[in-house]
């Protein structure tokens, strides 16, 4: 309590905290709100048996994505536009300029680009969608034709928008990341269903062991998620800190002094997106065999299934995942801007000389440390997948997944709280300096007059 109080005691961080908690509410208002012409129960179930990559996307559109809600697409759209601009600005002279030379002005100017294409990639998915749920019967949608596939596309394109404007809200004004906190409050809000779900599977092997799953293996789940809860724990506050030290200075007693400090690379510098990108790639093809009649592509996407060749799944995951986690750190942490900036500074790192050979070498540890990430959140997301496929019916919202979007999430805000109740400690302390150093000044001014 008395930690609670200290929260809500800061103006700043209170009016924050209310902020975050309204935008989260409006979210998850808005998820409850289905597109006209459809039978969101019936479509449940259809998309219920139609593959595991609509559990993905209904995990991070936090379960709007199966009621066909208005915020089905979620927050993905704007990851998925952020990343093509990304990838195009290695291949694109302009992009290139506007990324690393214009500075403010051209950050604003791929905004304004990223929200163009989230609008473009929003309305062909939500198009795709309307006519995968057509396809299911007239059971389904009650409306037909072309006309509902456009107010389909436009409804789901403005849904995301507007998660998309949600999520800018949040970061801004509010605490935390607001792309990650809507997917948080998504997969939160689904945990008390499956509490719900583990408790009757478990009742149902206590009453009947013959023909349910064994109830060990509830227990076993239960060890695995408490062990992932750890590791998580641990892997996100690992950090490998490499010393820097800055040029001697002359200070006023005309003492030579030298500054030293350190720069701290997360062990996990991608976070959780690598494992989110390479279950979806990973699923997408049996998702769209299911939907055509293309008999080799669902041949080679049953090679890729956990069910039957967990082996082959396992190595493909693995090495989608070291990509994905590769990509995502060079859009993160840049070593030349580094090196750079610390040469600026007079910092350089003992025995590596500053500029170039700082980059590479601050590079090769980054390069060895994302490969320990990426090795890290593969095996936190299959080893609880091991148990989940001999349960069924549990979908994402106890897999590795899941705990690492929650735990990695939930740390990444307390993170935040923490920063601005140091910042108004401080603001306190100086506060009373000013005060005395303040009469000082201005007897020292009086008497100079």
């Amino acid at each position: 309590m008395n930690k609670l109080r200290q929260l809500f005691s800061n103006p700043e961080l209170r009016k924050r905290l209310i902020f975050t908690l309204v935008m989260l509410v409006i979210f998850r208002l808005g998820v409850a709100v289905s597109v006209p012409g459809v039978n969101a129960e019936e479509l449940a179930k259809s998309f219920g048996k139609s593959g595991d990559l609509f559990n993905v996307v209904d995990l991070l559109s936090g379960g709007a994505f199966k009621r066909f809600s208005v915020f089905s697409l979620g927050i993905t759209p704007y990851i998925t536009s952020s990343i093509v601009l990304q990838l195009m600005g290695a291949v694109v002279p302009t992009l290139e300029n506007l990324q690393k030379k214009e500075g403010e002005a051209g950050r604003q100017k791929i905004n304004e680009w990223t929200r163009y294409l989230t609008f473009f990639l929003a309305f062909i998915q939500g198009f795709g969608v309307a006519t995968l749920a057509q396809a299911q019967g007239p059971n389904v949608v009650v409306m037909t034709g072309i006309g509902f596939k456009l107010l389909c596309g436009f409804t789901l394109a403005t849904g995301s928008i507007f998660v998309m404007w949600i999520g800018e809200q949040i970061s801004a004004h509010g605490v935390g990341n607001g792309a990650s906190l809507l997917i948080f409050a998504g997969i939160v809000a689904g945990l008390p269903k499956g509490m719900n779900t583990v408790f009757s599977l478990a009742s149902k092997s206590i009453q009947d062991p013959a023909t349910s799953t064994p109830i060990g293996v509830y227990f076993l789940l239960v060890a695995a998620m408490a062990a992932v809860l750890i590791v998580v724990v641990l892997v996100e506050n690992a950090y490998r800190r490499i010393p820097i030290n800055y040029a001697r200075r002359v200070d006023s007693s005309r003492m030579a002094s030298q500054r030293s400090s350190y720069l701290p690379l997360k062990l996990n510098t991608a976070g959780v997106m690598p494992v989110i990108f390479a279950s979806s790639v990973i699923f997408f093809p049996a998702t769209i065999a299911q939907f055509t009649q293309w008999a080799w592509l669902g041949k080679a996407s049953g090679y890729i299934s956990p069910q039957t060749h967990f082996g082959i799944y396992t190595a493909v995951f693995v090495a989608t995942v070291v990509f994905f986690a590769f990509f995502y750190t060079s859009i993160v942490f840049n070593p030349d801007e580094t090196a750079e900036n610390m040469k600026r500074s007079g910092g350089y790192i003992p025995g590596i000389r500053p500029g170039k050979e700082t980059s590479i070498y601050m590079d090769s540890i980054l390069s060895k440390l994302t490969f320990a990430g990426a090795v890290y959140l593969a095996a936190v997301s299959l080893v609880p997948m091991l148990i989940l496929n001999n349960i069924q019916g549990l979908n994402f919202y106890f897999g590795g997944t899941s705990l690492l979007i929650v735990v990695g999430v939930a740390m990444d805000t307390v993170s935040q709280i923490e920063s601005y109740q140091i910042m108004r400690s401080y603001d306190g302390f100086l506060e009373q300096g000013r005060i005395r150093g303040g009469g000082r000044l201005a007897r020292v001014g009086g008497r100079a007059k």
